[in-house]
């Protein structure tokens, strides 16, 4: 059984991209995010980019921890969860400068007091400012807060980013025959984080909760979850919210740790690297580690030197009782964020992210193939997509 689909998502979104299949592809078709001329300054040497993603169902979590804890703090993570699912999208293309940001907020005002709608707002600020800090020439455009009772159960946390860059320092996508891959861990501490972080990022987040969290809160809480999902599927693992988990985490901050934005890393690496030697950049969200295959033709992607599974994934999978080839279908295991490349490039790579105490190596390797495959090869056993 296909346990994500029982509980209502999609993470390959086949709807989606089959509704969206005879769209136009922008002026480069292949890259991760769709690129379009340069419609606000008309120059022919530029062009816009303008992305939309959310926290998901992240917030429901966050949204439970709250009211169990009184923790505030849940928010700026969040909005962090929120903001890098944006801006690390737009690194892939290498869009990471210039940027214009809008919020959009939708709550049920009976259950969403106007302190947590100041806490969101407070901790966008802050993480813009930090990013301003750092070197990004980043702005705040204002957004919409709607109450919105009816269709929004708890709260829904999402961001607009528009960005204008020259052509020429897009980086697009055409991963070739003997491009290493390099990943970049998703959990540890790196230099610009304040806590541990254990990996979990915004995705999967439907099913990380149900199978972590015990029973309980399906009767404390039962504006959190969607009525239509199978009841022995709802709050089905062991553990509390509130119970110590590992590295000084309860369970519900392991699972609500904020997503890490490797923005300062591919800053680094975009100043200090050729970009004309990075075939392609993948950031592995919706869909996990089988992100690539929307990318690649007559190609064989070989992931045989994977991170150690966090602890996070690992407790999904045992309380879960789903198979690994499905596990890598929803979530990053380990790393987020993938480089495709020349060896020599990739050694680079590996050193910088390595600079701001983020892990990162060669994890795989692309052959040319008669057809678009992936090999992942792990102590979890062999999967083949």
């Amino acid at each position: 059984m296909d346990i994500y689909k029982s509980r209502g998502v999609s993470s390959k979104k086949e709807d989606v991209h089959e509704a969206i299949k005879n769209l136009d592809k922008g002026l480069f078709p292949n890259a991760f995010c769709k690129i379009l001329p340069d419609i606000v300054c008309k120059d022919p040497l530029f062009c816009n980019i303008m992305h939309s993603d959310t926290a998901g169902t992240k917030t429901s979590l966050a949204y439970i921890y709250w009211k169990e804890t009184g923790d505030d703090s849940v928010w700026s993570g969040i909005i962090q969860d929120s903001l890098v699912m944006n801006l690390d999208d737009l690194a892939c293309v290498g869009a990471i400068n210039d940027l214009v940001v809008s919020s959009t907020i939708g709550r049920n005002k009976n259950l969403i007091p106007g302190s947590v709608i100041k806490s969101l707002i407070q901790g966008t600020k802050l993480f813009i400012d930090n990013l301003k800090l750092s070197g990004f020439n980043i702005h705040l455009a204002g957004g919409e807060t709607a109450d919105v009772g009816d269709i929004v159960r708890t709260l829904d946390v999402g961001f607009t980013i528009f960005s204008r860059i020259k052509k020429e320092d897009v980086i697009n996508i055409n991963i070739n025959d003997g491009d290493v891959i390099v990943g970049l861990s998703s959990f540890g501490l790196a230099s610009y984080e304040k806590e541990y972080n254990s990996g979990i990022g915004s995705n999967g987040l439907t099913s990380a909760r149900h199978d972590i969290f015990a029973n309980y809160l399906a009767e404390k809480y039962p504006e959190s979850f969607s009525p239509l999902i199978p009841k022995e599927l709802v709050y089905s693992g062991s553990n509390k919210l509130t119970d110590m988990f590992v590295n000084d985490l309860t369970f519900g901050k392991m699972a609500l740790s904020p997503t890490r934005t490797y923005l300062p890393v591919m800053k680094s690496i975009f100043s200090n690297c050729k970009k004309e030697k990075i075939n392609g950049i993948i950031h592995c969200t919706g869909g996990g580690q089988t992100k690539v295959l929307h990318f690649v033709n007559n190609m064989h992607v070989i992931k045989d030197n994977l991170f150690e599974t966090p602890e996070v994934f690992s407790l999904i999978a045992k309380e879960s009782k789903v198979n690994f080839s499905e596990m890598y279908s929803v979530f990053n295991m380990g790393h987020r964020m993938e480089f495709y490349t020349d060896r020599d490039t990739a050694n680079e790579i590996i050193q910088i992210a390595k600079s701001f105490n983020i892990d990162a190596k060669i994890i795989g390797k692309c052959v040319s193939s008669s057809e678009k495959k992936l090999t992942i090869k792990s102590k979890h056993g062999e999967f083949i997509y």
